[in-house]
């Protein structure tokens, strides 16, 4: 198992690293400072990288939407700032979180004024080359992608231990909703406004979207298995989040459905610790884990199949590489 950017090793990458950082140089203002601590940490850049990599799949240049991919990690960023404080984290990428490093009030803004910078960073397409029409596109499918988040975010919070008692199908048909907007907002805005802006025709976009959706999917799958997969000084976050958090994880559902009485961990007052390790059981002695990696290889695979309606290039390739090794990856 390995990072994406270990696997790929795209030069978009690099090129996406450079502008970043003469972006953020950093000015003085607290908020820039800040906003530099949080887009500079060694992050996979994915979700912009999906975007040039769309857009190269239809036709377009990646110099020509480099300021609309960062803006998609701003939104990206701007929600793990906001995530770790709803969560109570204080570890995030392997070191301090946002909030943790510069105190609560000071991060929300500093998460607010990200989002707000996503818009004139697309505007920026324009100046660039980039059509006003298929601009002003990116612009409603990234707002659009914005508002998903936040209800997905809303409803991964009304997935606790009272949902249990509708019952697993009900619980699991909730989570792939939930999964579709708080994790495949981004996947499906970068992807769909990255092709929109290489001036992709109405069936590639489609089938980019198509992708994006399905890899979408397929990363939140894994990325709930990796507390139980990988250690957390590799993956930078603490297992044992979700459990402190009564989070019903992919496979802790998988687990449920499978006879494992979840519920009664999730109720119980013991430390987060205790309730990973008892879960960390659940989903090992009722076959979860393996039945959850399955179900993301499928959704990768289904996600790679999309991509059939484009044209055979470079770019399409690195798409179905990225859907590929983001269930095989440790972080």
């Amino acid at each position: 198992m390995t990072a994406i950017q270990d696997v790929i090793g795209a030069p978009a990458v690099d090129d996406l690293r450079r502008a970043m950082s003469e972006r953020w140089r950093g000015n003085g203002h607290r908020v820039d400072e800040i906003a530099r601590y949080a887009l500079l940490s060694p992050g996979k850049l994915l979700r912009p990288l999906l975007l040039v990599t769309a857009t190269e799949a239809v036709g377009g240049s990646r110099e020509r939407v480099l300021p609309a991919a960062l803006a998609v990690e701003y939104l990206h960023v701007a929600s793990l700032i906001h995530d770790d404080i709803i969560d109570g984290d204080d570890l995030r990428r392997g070191r301090p979180a946002v909030h943790a490093a510069f105190g609560t009030p000071d991060a929300i803004v500093t998460g607010d004024a990200l989002m707000f910078t996503v818009f004139s960073a697309v505007a920026e397409c324009a100046s660039l080359g980039v059509p006003e029409s298929a601009v002003l596109e990116a612009v409603r499918v990234l707002a659009r992608a914005g508002e998903d988040l936040c209800r997905g975010q809303v409803q991964e919070a009304m997935l606790d231990t009272e949902a249990l008692a509708a019952g697993a199908d009900h619980c699991l048909d909730a989570y792939l909703e939930m999964a579709a907007l708080k994790t495949g907002a981004l996947f499906r805005g970068a992807c769909r406004a990255g092709a929109l802006l290489g001036g992709g025709g109405p069936a590639e976009v489609s089938a980019i979207t198509g992708f994006a959706e399905h890899a979408g999917l397929a990363f939140q799958m894994h990325d709930d298995l990796l507390p139980f997969l990988a250690d957390s000084a590799v993956t930078g976050k603490p297992g044992s989040s979700d459990a402190a958090n009564l989070r019903l994880t992919f496979p802790v559902l998988l687990a449920h459905r499978e006879g494992a009485r979840v519920d009664r961990v999730l109720r119980g007052a013991a430390p987060p610790g205790e309730t990973f390790a008892a879960l960390r059981e659940a989903v090992t002695a009722t076959g979860a884990v393996e039945l959850a990696r399955a179900r993301a290889v499928e959704e990768a695979e289904l996600a790679v199949a999309e991509l059939g309606a484009l044209p055979r290039t470079e770019a399409a390739a690195l798409l179905g590489v990225i859907a590929e090794v983001a269930v095989r990856r440790d972080r």
